[in-house]
């Protein structure tokens, strides 16, 4: 681990931080830290930083609620600026926008990265403008039981699969499980990071127990 003395601050005494969401690893602003504000961040385990513009300290959160809370910090080789890995209790952009990077300036779609935030993101999308002719708009307009009963159907497609051990069957129904599942989630209003969560305290409790079963 380095210590605050050992990074390189700027002639104004500042150092970028690139805060990134540890759960979707999508990049949600770029900040500037003294060393001041990263010292109150290590402290609080909550992003502070400078404000170039008004020239004074300010916690992400202090008036929106939105806070980062701060999973890691990782200087890069020249220790002149970090990487700032946090969980958002909100949007990170002032905008209201999850992220302050939304402006596409190129993007390869052949190569663009697929993932589950992002089909999940575009789900919401459906849901917020109905798009006609688009089966994810027929699911939200047939609403929950609908929905509930395509999950159940998938659900019980891939127990067929599995049982015969066709893998590759199994993995076409697993991922019409998960598409209908993720549909299920934004019509409740549960997000990824929702199950990420929960599925991230379950391991904290099976490692306890490894723990306790090992000492006994």
């Amino acid at each position: 681990m380095i210590k605050i003395d050992e990074l390189k601050f700027d002639e104004k005494g500042l150092i970028p931080a690139i805060v990134v969401d540890v759960n979707t690893k999508e990049v949600l602003t770029l900040a500037y830290m003294n060393a001041e504000s990263l010292s109150i961040t290590l402290k609080e385990k909550k992003t502070c930083f400078y404000s170039r513009s008004r020239q004074e300290l300010w916690r992400k959160g202090e008036t929106s609620g939105n806070y980062q809370h701060v999973v890691s910090i990782v200087a890069d080789c020249d220790k002149d600026a970090l990487v700032v890995k946090v969980e958002k209790d909100g949007p990170a952009c002032h905008t209201g926008a999850e992220s302050c990077f939304f402006n596409p300036l190129y993007i390869d779609e052949e190569k663009n990265e697929f993932s589950l935030f992002g089909l999940y993101k575009l789900l919401l999308q459906r849901k917020a403008e109905l798009p006609q002719g688009s089966y994810t708009t027929y699911l939200f307009e047939k609403g929950l039981d609908k929905i509930l009963k395509k999950v159940g159907e998938e659900s019980t497609e891939v127990i067929i699969a599995g049982k015969a051990e066709d893998k590759k069957e199994a993995i076409y129904e697993i991922a019409d499980l998960t598409y209908h599942v993720l549909v299920l989630m934004v019509q409740m209003g549960i997000t990824v990071e929702d199950v990420q969560k929960e599925l991230a305290s379950r391991h904290v409790i099976d490692h306890k127990v490894k723990q306790e079963k090992m000492t006994k």
